[in-house]
């Protein structure tokens, strides 16, 4: 199987395409500030899932506004009134394009917003960014981890091999509101982008064991529910929440400590 190394590029590199857009942002292991202090001080997975990756924020904010059916509108500051939605170019954005491009991939300029023909009710929206990741690294897009998010669309999630593909990074949603316009902030992310190593999907998902009875735990198996559940408390009965979490804060801890000396 192949392995992950220490890439000798950046894992992962952002082109911002639209100077308006907002700087992608490292996720927050307080998702936010929306977890809650106990939470965050003690629950070690939900905020280390948290942090992993990037957010992503449209690159302006806009509404759009949904039938139920076919047609889809749009409209943001400035504009005169709404608009229906079939390919949408970020505004004022064709012209810049073609300006700084090459002379080959001018009348090129990826569409901001567009209606998708399937699912009804369904866009692709993009970030304005493109991504770039280091050999062998893919990309995953996603809705942001454990952080408060609108109940009127859904963000698709998608694994892109962006060491390989170039191109701009949106994603699809599937609006779920309909007859109200529906708000996407531009210091609000919409997406969360965590780089996957190749080696971790694929064929490597076939390499799966399922023990399918408590009788078949093998004596190492008790060995390490032993060590992680019953030893702390019975060397310590009293002790507070956290255990997992402080193990693993000290285990980073002392790797950044070695990968600095």
């Amino acid at each position: 199987m192949e392995q992950p190394a220490e890439p000798d590029v950046p894992l992962l590199t952002f082109y911002r395409f639209i100077s308006e857009a907002r700087m992608p942002q490292r996720a927050d292991r307080s998702a936010g500030g929306s977890i809650p202090t106990r939470g965050f001080r003690y629950c070690e997975p939900v905020t280390t899932a948290s942090a992993f990756g990037w957010y992503v924020f449209p690159p302006m904010s806009f509404s759009l506004m949904w039938d139920g059916g076919t047609d889809i509108v749009w409209t943001f500051k400035g504009a005169d009134g709404w608009y229906k939605l079939d390919a949408a170019q970020f505004p004022n954005y064709a012209e810049r394009f073609d300006r700084i491009a090459p002379p080959d991939v001018r009348g090129f300029s990826p569409p901001f917003l567009g209606a998708m023909t399937a699912p009804v009710g369904g866009i692709q929206l993009w970030s304005g960014l493109a991504a770039r990741t280091a050999p062998g690294w893919s990309l995953l897009v996603r809705p942001p981890a454990n952080l408060a998010r609108s109940q009127s669309y859904e963000c698709w999630e998608g694994l892109i091999e962006t060491d390989r593909w170039f191109g701009p990074l949106f994603t699809n949603i599937r609006l779920t509101r309909t007859n109200m316009p529906i708000e996407f902030d531009a210091n609000f992310p919409y997406l969360q982008v965590q780089p996957i190593h190749r080696s971790s999907y694929g064929p490597a998902l076939d390499a799966v064991d399922i023990v399918t009875d408590l009788g078949e735990l093998a004596p190492e198996d008790w060995d390490a529910f032993r060590a992680t559940v019953v030893k702390p408390i019975m060397e310590n009965p009293e002790r507070q929440p956290g255990h997992y979490a402080g193990q693993v804060r000290r285990r980073r801890k002392q790797k950044s400590a070695e990968d600095a000396s």
